[in-house]
């Protein structure tokens, strides 16, 4: 199947796919102000945008469930683009959260096998996005956050930004090693925002709606080279055959 094309297939029409795959970054994305929303409307009747998104989940829990997202169809089923975050759970301090924690070698592998299971079914890498964990640990940040509740109750600061680095790093090699895109979100946030903390990570892990403006223009230019072919779906109504619509609405469903 061509990228610029819908196919009718039967009575139904299948448009071509864009999926978003992490963890609260990518389930919130579609909240107000959020960065999923606005990358969503550039593609609006040029294809369907899937939110898979689980928050606080870990790559040794999607690695499990993955299988039973995205299994192996016809060319059709296939993405024309797949974002991938995953890495701010994993990176959780052992003591403090062994629940989410994953070891950094654990990740990696973990990371491997998602893009091993998407190539098994059919999405080459050129089509994947893997981004480092997102964002950078704010610990200051979190540590306000937590001050009045979390400590209270004898809780104490369960990441690091020094951490997360390092499965920032693991991510970077990962892809590398299986010939996919990378952004370097956690870096080109600090590098870019001097004051990252305040102005996108409010509580000084999850986006603020600058944040989320933030990653959305990093973004973006990644996944518009992969559906620079999509066009827009059925005919614009000016062109729509007056007499006969069926003619313009019931061909090969492209336009």
């Amino acid at each position: 199947m061509a990228l610029c094309e819908a196919v009718v297939c039967g009575s139904s029409l299948l448009w071509p796919r864009v999926l978003f795959f992490g963890d609260s970054t990518t389930q919130f994305s579609f909240q107000q102000a959020g960065w999923g929303a606005p990358l969503a409307d550039k593609l609006v009747r040029k294809c369907d945008v899937l939110n898979r998104g689980f928050s606080g989940y870990n790559t040794r829990w999607v690695k499990i469930i993955l299988p039973r997202l995205i299994r192996k169809g016809n060319s059709l089923d296939s993405p024309v683009a797949v974002t991938i975050f995953f890495g701010a759970n994993d990176s959780a301090l052992k003591g403090e959260n062994p629940k989410q924690r994953i070891p950094l070698e654990e990740y990696a592998a973990n990371l491997t096998s998602t893009v091993q299971h998407l190539q098994s079914v059919g999405v080459p890498e050129s089509r994947l996005i893997r981004t480092t964990p997102l964002p950078p640990l704010c610990e200051a940040a979190q540590r306000q956050e937590r001050l009045d509740f979390l400590f209270s109750i004898g809780c104490k600061l369960n990441r690091l930004n020094l951490v997360v680095g390092e499965y920032a790093r693991a991510c970077l090699q990962v892809a590398q090693d299986c010939g996919i895109d990378a952004l370097d979100l956690w870096t080109l946030m600090q590098k870019d925002s001097q004051d990252f903390s305040s102005s996108c990570l409010p509580d000084g892990l999850h986006l603020s709606p600058k944040g989320n403006e933030f990653l959305f223009s990093h973004l973006w230019p990644s996944i518009e080279k992969k559906v620079s072919s999509l066009l827009l779906l059925l005919p614009y109504w000016r062109d729509m055959a007056e007499a006969k619509p069926e003619l313009s609405l019931l061909g090969d469903g492209a336009h």
